[in-house]
């Protein structure tokens, strides 16, 4: 899953958040860098992307995408399930998506020094666009996905990844809210940390 996902599974807890935001943007050898409790969130991230590829629901949606988007077809997966988290969020959070997203950025604000650098000059521009916000609208996800086609070095068609989000919505959605309770039962020891 993308950023929201990832965020909303950090158990409000800062560390795991720091971890967990910063786990694609270093290597295996400088998570050693990190304390304990950031290397926590760091494995939490790991946990979740391994858990999220391997389930046989999450793997029904990345074989329907294959044939238009072939090797990106689960990240295009992770920016819909990103999209479905917000769609639904009602169901999964007591709090709004607005105030989810406001305490999110404060994490992020306080500790950008805890950061890798390229992420350090990304995260100021992700907040003031709000792009945790972003996840909800087609508008929003129409820009994540032309910020991936200007990053990936391969054919990815991502410019029609919310056409075909649109073909089978209901789909996508069911399927989501199937295996969106399994990641959250999955993750809950974390939450005990």
């Amino acid at each position: 899953m993308n950023f929201l996902a990832h965020l909303f599974l950090s158990c409000e807890n800062e560390d795991l958040i720091v971890g967990n935001i910063i786990a694609d943007f270093i290597r295996n050898k400088e998570v050693k860098n990190y304390s304990e409790a950031v290397q926590q969130g760091i494995g939490l991230h790991r946990l979740i992307d391994s858990y999220t590829d391997n389930h046989p629901i999450v793997r029904q949606g990345t074989k329907r995408l294959h044939p238009n988007h072939h090797k990106y077809a689960p990240v295009v997966i992770d920016i819909f399930y990103d999209h479905l988290l917000a769609h639904n969020w009602e169901r999964y959070s007591d709090k709004t998506l607005e105030v989810f997203a406001k305490e999110v950025y404060d994490v992020l604000t306080k500790r950008m020094y805890d950061m890798p650098e390229k992420l350090q000059k990304r995260l100021p521009a992700m907040i003031q666009h709000n792009w945790l916000l972003g996840y909800k609208s087609k508008e929003g996800l129409n820009f994540v996905f032309e910020k991936m086609e200007e990053r990936s070095s391969f054919a990815s068609k991502f410019g029609e990844a919310v056409y075909d989000l649109e073909q089978d919505f209901e789909l996508y959605n069911e399927e989501f809210n199937a295996f969106f309770p399994d990641i959250i039962r999955e993750v809950k020891s974390y939450c005990a940390y």
